[in-house]
């Protein structure tokens, strides 16, 4: 089981070596680096100071998909609104859920570029959002300083949440939702009910109403298994 730090497009290097060391200050090293602009790099070793070990084994990918395809629960750290509301939580309150969820499977949380965060795109393929509440006439904060906050909550947690048993069907991981999706998206077209040149939210709403549902595997499959049956039905007529 991994609770993964995901940093999409960093920009600066020396911000992930200041996360490696934000991250084993907490006992955790699984860091996944999505599309950096420089890495490796020697102002990330240097940044890392002593933490040159996370930086090592950290992998890095093109996509964000890659970085959470094995990952049954995400968390995106956002500091800006969004126009279809998402459920956001507290570090704290986030953290003891992040932690309740690692019993189950690998779980992620999400940061976005510097200076832009997380677009509504990457946001589809977050669970709720972590936002840390800031002085609104100066909230900007560094991405290291952020991933130490969370990294710290997830600790105390760790401490405070006994271990209780894990479910028996594992939840549906993030790679399996995304065929799902994909699947779901490719029927709703092909019967008229999507009209791919006006989209509109549909599938960013039906997203959230599948994330609220926690789906273990054997649901998906079926929910698989009855957009198969409904293809059958549409090449026979």
């Amino acid at each position: 089981m991994s609770i993964r730090i995901v940093l999409v497009g960093t920009t600066h290097p020396g911000n992930i070596g200041a996360v490696a060391r934000a991250m084993k200050n907490m006992g955790f090293s699984d860091l996944i680096l999505v599309n950096p602009r420089y890495f490796p790099h020697e102002d990330a070793s240097a940044r890392a100071s002593g933490a040159e070990d996370v930086l090592e084994v950290a992998k890095v990918v093109d996509t964000l998909e890659d970085a959470l395809a094995d990952c049954h629960f995400v968390v995106g750290a956002s500091a800006r609104a969004r126009s279809i509301e998402w459920p956001t939580s507290s570090p704290r309150v986030c953290a003891e859920r992040i932690v309740k969820e690692n019993e189950i499977g690998n779980v992620a949380v999400v940061m976005g570029p510097e200076k832009s965060g997380l677009s509504n795109e990457q946001i589809d393929r977050c669970h709720i959002l972590l936002t840390i509440p800031t002085n609104p006439n100066f909230s900007s904060l560094n991405i290291a300083m952020a991933v130490q906050l969370i990294c710290y909550e997830l600790r105390l947690a760790m401490v405070k949440i006994p271990k209780s048993e894990a479910a028996k069907v594992p939840l549906a991981t993030g790679q399996e939702m995304e065929h799902f999706y994909a699947h779901l998206e490719t029927i709703l077209i092909n019967t008229g009910f999507l009209d791919p040149n006006n989209p509109r939210t549909l599938m960013r709403r039906l997203r959230r109403l599948f994330v609220r549902a926690k789906m273990d595997q054997n649901e998906v499959n079926i929910l698989r298994g009855i957009l198969k049956a409904f293809e059958r039905q549409v090449e026979k007529e």
